[in-house]
């Protein structure tokens, strides 16, 4: 099975993305898509990431990053069939497969909160200069598991970035963790799945509130990348067997 199958196997089509979605990815580099996981959904991702969490201890999030401030898990993928929707949903994958050109694979999926008091980055993009402008390499979607507001943490970016081609954000700022004045920050319901091209200048704000702000970050490469996380390398011969074969194909493990 090829991409091009895979995608139309787990009804990951063009058509899922209106006109208007298609048009906002292009021009400011993200868009927001509610209602993605259901209450009963969050629940139990929310309640296997505590588990994870729980059971991990010092060393979650390891397998890719660990971070001051924010609890990290990595490895995802293998830690739960919780976790399939975040690599198989179709209106994810069509708006990952838009940016990308219909050239994809998933690089990693890890999980963030940003702690009370922590969770502030600097502005980056996720790759380096773009030799060619438009030729883009990476995708990032967030999982809102907490309703992002102004006062949690809530990612910024700022749009139209992923366009600047071979800037990046030390360029324009002296210091990048302040406010950009073009930035806008991604607020929205628990549920919602925003997908924005990782070129697109981004990072997370100050959680201001006394808990934390809960995410999931399923992000992907064109197949000639490397992964973030070498996922045949890292899923168990357990995960690969319950896995369809057109999600094996989106974690090139084939």
């Amino acid at each position: 099975m090829n991409l091009q199958e895979a995608l139309a196997a787990l009804g990951a089509t063009p058509d899922l993305l209106s006109d208007a979605e298609r048009e906002t990815l292009d021009r400011d580099g993200y868009l927001a898509i509610p209602g993605v996981l259901s209450p009963e959904q969050i629940e139990a991702i929310r309640t296997r990431l505590d588990e994870l969490l729980a059971e991990e201890g010092d060393e979650a999030g390891k397998e890719v990053h660990q971070e001051a401030g924010t609890e990290r898990l990595a490895n995802l993928v293998n830690k739960g069939e919780v976790f399939d929707v975040f690599f198989t949903h179709p209106k994810v994958l069509a708006a990952i497969a838009h940016v990308l050109g219909g050239d994809l694979k998933l690089s990693s999926l890890n999980a963030r909160f940003a702690k009370p008091g922590e969770g502030l980055q600097g502005l980056h993009a996720d790759w380096g200069r773009l030799d060619v402008p438009g030729n883009f390499q990476v995708c990032n979607s967030i999982w809102l598991l907490d309703d992002f507001t102004a006062d949690n943490g809530a990612t910024r970016v700022v749009p139209g970035s992923h366009l600047f081609g071979k800037k990046l954000p030390s360029d324009d700022m002296a210091d990048v963790s302040q406010p950009h004045p073009d930035e806008a920050l991604i607020q929205g319901p628990a549920g919602t799945v925003v997908v924005f091209n990782s070129h697109t200048w981004h990072g997370g704000t100050l959680n201001r509130t006394a808990n934390r702000r809960r995410a999931v970050h399923s992000y992907y490469t064109r197949r000639q990348n490397g992964q973030q996380l070498d996922q045949r390398a890292n899923l168990s011969p357990e995960t690969v067997a319950r896995l369809s074969p057109a999600a094996r194909v989106i974690l090139d493990v084939e």
